[in-house]
């Protein structure tokens, strides 16, 4: 499945389970094993775990496997690994502490030419 597809089920399996902020970082171009990051607050850290599940179910249904799901009841981020797109569901508490649209957004720094002589 393309990227892009798959990104599409994500957003809109998120935002059917009432997650909010939903943001998406397209970082191909500053990483190797991930097209897009999605990032998703929820309400609680069963809200978090009940997201991603969904999410997981509906894409295996779309013949997805997932590769991965971190975290469990009580933790206040979850992390599921579809391969070309990876979410993050976070508390608002997680989301503010980590600050993951910060740290994904900033460029690469350009590379200086030395100055020969």
């Amino acid at each position: 499945m393309q990227a892009e597809k798959l990104l599409k089920i994500v957003q809109d399996e998120l935002d059917e389970r009432k997650g909010l902020q939903v943001t998406t970082l397209d970082v191909w171009d500053k990483t190797s094993f991930t097209d897009y990051m999605v990032m998703v607050t929820g309400t609680s850290n069963r809200h978090l775990m009940s997201m991603c599940e969904h999410v997981s179910t509906k894409v295996e249904e779309n013949g997805v496997k997932p590769l991965g799901l971190e975290g469990g009841p009580g933790d206040d981020w979850v992390l599921l690994d579809l391969g070309d797109v990876i979410v993050h569901a976070m508390t608002t508490q997680a989301r503010d502490f980590y600050q993951l649209e910060k740290l994904w957004s900033v460029d690469r720094p350009k590379e200086i030419e030395k100055q020969a002589g």
